[in-house]
């Protein structure tokens, strides 16, 4: 069979981005067994990855970042589908020079995918030759990522997008203050003695011990901002934004058990209804030590789910048991966040001997303001959904005695 020609590439860029077929079913399959024959060795002329680069930055001026990108491909496609997003995205950073002139934020994600790696511009062959699968095969993943990317619905811009990139080499951002890094590993630290221990009154002892260590840190920050010399007006404190990705299965659920880590934490949460994709505002600090505890009271909920449902003697619960528990223990958790972080406010206000309310509400207020800024049109809302009455307390049980850790996990 005849390889593509340069001709055939217009026909292919069309069908990738137009998508004039249904991209599912019996025509995905016949239009991956025509490019099969058109091109057996899998995007010899290089088309395909021209198209679904073009496609990648498209998604950037939508909104999109390189792991919301990498996290909607695992959940809509396949692992294999997912590989070859990664390559993509590798290929376009050599393409833009992101290394060198990415923010901060962006360059921290592409490490973190693994795609700030040497590679060919031949990135669909190369990935097809790597997985080793048939033609058709490889031609319908394609095809189903190119619609995947295609139909990226718009999000809101928190950094800008390779085309607002300047010219030449981005400064090196600077090192976290060390105070920064050292609470943050006494964070780590207590999470997981937490995770590790097997009594649970000592689990939520450490829990709350590092939630009244990410109140104290934000309380001396703040000081700190307030006491800064200057004539002007006191300098407002820096905001930041960031990203978290929550899987399936309950991420409604799951969201619930982030916004009650970052409510009790001083961190504003928006999240994008079936996406799984929830957004922080906050001072950077807090949104680090957010992810970090999100991170592990998933792990640890987890755990706790699987014990209810063998103290219930069962093999397994029910969905609407599952996601009532899930909500019963971010309600609770919440709870106990929210009373560790008042203990550790009203202990620093002692040893300080100051009225720490206008120093707390000038930071809140610079956190609110830029989340206003950045999503002005947000609402909020409450799931209406009814809950299953015991999971719902089997869940807030579990919280009193959460066992936290620094891994992630997923539950079944």
């Amino acid at each position: 069979m005849p390889q593509t020609t340069g001709t055939d590439d217009a026909w292919l860029r069309d069908l990738l981005l137009g998508g004039d077929w249904h991209h599912d079913g019996e025509d995905a399959d016949g239009m991956a067994a025509v490019l099969a024959g058109r091109d057996p060795g899998v995007d010899g002329s290089g088309g395909a990855t021209r198209a679904l680069l073009s496609a990648l930055a498209d998604a950037w001026e939508r909104g999109w970042q390189p792991a919301d990108v990498a996290h909607t491909v695992r959940r809509r496609a396949t692992t294999r589908a997912a590989r070859l997003v990664v390559a993509l995205i590798a290929g376009d950073a050599r393409r833009t020079d992101a290394a060198s002139r990415a923010p901060e934020g962006w360059v921290d994600q592409l490490r973190e995918l693994g795609a700030l790696t040497a590679g060919t511009p031949a990135v669909v062959a190369a990935w097809h030759r790597a997985e080793g699968r048939p033609a058709d095969e490889a031609w319908r993943e394609v095809l189903l990522l190119a619609t995947t990317l295609r139909t990226l619905a718009r999000i809101d811009r928190l950094v800008p997008p390779p085309s607002h990139w300047g010219p030449g080499v981005r400064r090196a951002a600077p090192a976290p203050p060390p105070d920064d890094a050292r609470v943050l590993r006494r964070i780590r630290a207590l999470l997981a003695k937490a995770e590790s221990t097997e009594f649970p009154d000592e689990a939520e002892a450490l829990t709350a011990k590092a939630q009244e260590l990410m109140t104290r840190h934000a309380v001396d920050a703040a000081l700190v901002d307030a006491a800064s010399p200057g004539t002007g007006a006191p300098p407002r404190t820096a905001v930041d934004t960031r990203r978290v990705h929550v899987d399936d299965p309950y991420v409604r659920a799951k969201v619930q058990l982030l916004g009650a880590v970052a409510d009790a934490n001083g961190v504003q949460l928006v999240w994008y209804s079936g996406l799984g994709i929830a957004n922080l505002v906050g001072v950077a600090g807090d949104l680090d030590a957010v992810e970090l505890l999100f991170t592990s009271l998933l792990l640890q909920v987890g755990q706790a789910l699987g014990a209810a449902e063998r103290a219930a003697g069962r093999r397994s619960a029910s969905r609407s048991f599952r996601r009532a528990f899930l909500l019963g223990y971010a309600a609770r958790i919440g709870e106990r966040l929210t009373s560790a972080r008042d203990r550790a406010a009203t202990a620093a206000a002692a040893e300080q001997g100051v009225d720490l309310r206008p120093v707390l509400r000038s930071r809140q207020e610079a956190v609110d303001d830029a989340f206003t800024e950045l999503f002005p049109r947000v609402r909020s809302s409450r799931s209406r959904a009814s809950a299953d009455a015991p999971g719902w307390w089997a869940g807030r049980a579990a919280a009193d005695s959460a066992d936290v850790g620094p891994r992630r996990s997923h539950l079944r």
